[in-house]
């Protein structure tokens, strides 16, 4: 297998990276973090073109990428620079309509490559613990539409954003993989209520309650019923996104740690010549490289058309990025001493980062599980 990037996607790699260090530095990370918003309209649409966005599609829906490394190349950079715009909703929600939508819907990816619509996946509910089969949220057919009513747990920028992907149930028990369909949800339909709020690792994510939300026949995403499919198909490219991003934040985490292994003294000499400190900064290098690894395996699986093998090399990369990412977290802040977890501090922030991406989209508990269960089907 060949590990270099290709030309075009380094270019794309050095102007995110360069834009981030130019115009995105820690200081303005914080401030739009902590805004009312959650991320800046400026910055996205900034971002959006420098081509950030597009590189997360296929040419047949108006990106000019949209392979696996394509899109782990994007969010390693957005990692580095703890970027909180909402790339992953865009991500999730426009690789579900380029697989189930039809010509009318795939029309809107134009305005996600552009920056112009904010999506968000609203499928998680409150005690489904990761289950992506779990959906309690009904839909009914009403005249010439659907009716949705449930609730939706933490739904990333989901009161900022203009179009919601929404997994609701049309038949089956609330456990049932067959009987879940999917819908293209516009924010101001009415019976959607919000409670928003903003993350621990900044951004804002919002509850979602539908109560007789109404939206039209053509809401409806694919065949109905047939959604479990899809979703599994979208969540995986944001599994191989939060993964990346994961990786380009441990590496910066690991920058910090051993520049300031260099620099703080203790006894008149620089602490980074203790050996017991070199032990401990050697394991976290072999931990971020295995990381790495398994971040390129999930890239390079997530572009085959075999399904358990493309399921397990994701779910691999997510346990092993939410296992290392919190090693990473922990021992970076050890090593800095009392320092790191002080809020001007910006390891602190990527250590908070790096804990709450392990519980996105499924924990390493919950992969680790899925990992196990997939092997045995294969075994069937």
């Amino acid at each position: 297998m060949n590990f270099e990037h290709t030309d075009d996607r380094r270019m794309l790699a050095d102007s995110l990276d360069r834009f981030i260090a130019e115009q995105y530095a820690f200081g303005t990370r914080d401030r739009i973090a902590k805004s009312d918003e959650g991320y800046s309209r400026e910055h996205w649409s900034q971002l959006a073109e420098i081509g950030a966005l597009g590189a997360l599609f296929p040419e047949e829906v108006g990106g000019f990428g949209g392979a696996g490394f394509d899109v782990a190349v994007v969010f390693e950079s957005l990692g580095k620079g703890l970027v909180v715009e909402p790339f992953l909703g865009a991500l999730v929600v426009g690789r579900a309509i380029a697989q189930a939508g039809s010509a009318g819907q795939k029309e809107r990816i134009a305005s996600l490559i552009d920056g112009s619509t904010l999506a968000a996946l609203a499928h998680e509910e409150p005690g489904s613990h990761y289950e992506a089969t779990l959906v309690a949220t009904k839909a009914e057919r009403s005249g010439d539409g659907w009716v949705l009513d449930g609730a939706k747990a933490v739904v990333q920028q989901g009161a900022q954003a203009g179009l919601l992907l929404v997994s609701a149930r049309t038949r089956g028990a609330d456990d049932d993989a067959d009987g879940i369909s999917l819908f293209l949800v516009p924010s101001d339909a009415p019976g959607l209520a919000w409670r928003d709020y903003t993350k621990i690792d900044g951004g804002r994510a919002a509850e979602l309650t539908l109560q007789g939300a109404r939206v039209g026949a053509d809401a409806l995403l694919g065949t109905e019923g047939a959604g479990a499919p899809v979703l599994e198909h979208a969540v995986g490219w944001g599994l191989l996104a939060l993964a990346a991003e994961s990786l380009g934040a441990m590496e910066v985490a690991k920058r910090d740690t051993l520049e300031y292994l260099r620099i703080r003294k203790q006894f008149g000499v620089p602490i980074g010549s203790f050996q017991a400190l070199q032990h401990r900064m050697a394991d976290l290098l072999l931990e971020i490289e295995q990381a790495r690894s398994a971040v390129i395996n999930a890239a390079a699986a997530i572009d085959g058309g075999e399904r358990i093998g493309r399921e397990k090399a994701l779910s691999a990369a997510k346990y092993s990025i939410g296992r290392i990412g919190t090693r990473v977290a922990e021992e970076c802040i050890q090593l800095h001493g009392g320092i790191g977890m002080t809020w001007e501090l910006p390891l602190s922030h990527y250590a908070k980062r790096l804990v709450m991406i392990d519980h996105q989209l499924g924990d390493e508990d919950h992969h680790l599980a899925r990992y196990i269960a997939l092997g045995q089907e294969t075994l069937q």
